[in-house]
């Protein structure tokens, strides 16, 4: 017996919102634009959480630790978080020296294979 394909594009969330691009910087402006587009999304969510793509954040300044963290006190008040996607490296360490603690997605590095998968066994090696 078959069954006719599921409606939509295979493989893909229609329910999950698009990430939120974050700029190389933002004025104060722009900041309050951001602020209002994490509350829209988590009013629409009914909490939860925004993702926030900083790969644009170039400069790991005092003005990218303000600007992530006036977005996560958007996102608390609103009742939600945000999670921070393709962060550099000196604004993970920035934040940390700073003492900010943020959701961040984990990446998988060139060549590196995904959690819990393996490439090949060795001789002897338990299996998974």
């Amino acid at each position: 017996m078959t069954y006719p394909p599921p409606p939509g594009l295979p493989g893909v969330d229609a329910l999950t919102p698009a990430p939120l691009v974050l700029p190389e910087r933002a004025g104060p402006d722009e900041l309050a634009r951001l602020c209002a587009v994490v509350r829209a999304r988590l009013e629409v969510a009914r909490g939860g959480v925004v993702v926030c793509d900083a790969r644009a954040v170039r400069g790991a300044g005092l003005e990218a630790v303000e600007m992530l963290a006036r977005l996560e006190l958007a996102a608390r008040r609103a009742g939600g978080r945000i999670r921070i996607r393709g962060a550099a490296p000196g604004l993970r360490a920035l934040l940390a020296l700073v003492g900010l603690r943020f959701e961040m997605e984990r990446e998988t590095e060139g060549g590196e294979e995904p959690g819990g998968v393996q490439e090949r066994g060795e001789a002897g090696d338990p299996p998974l």
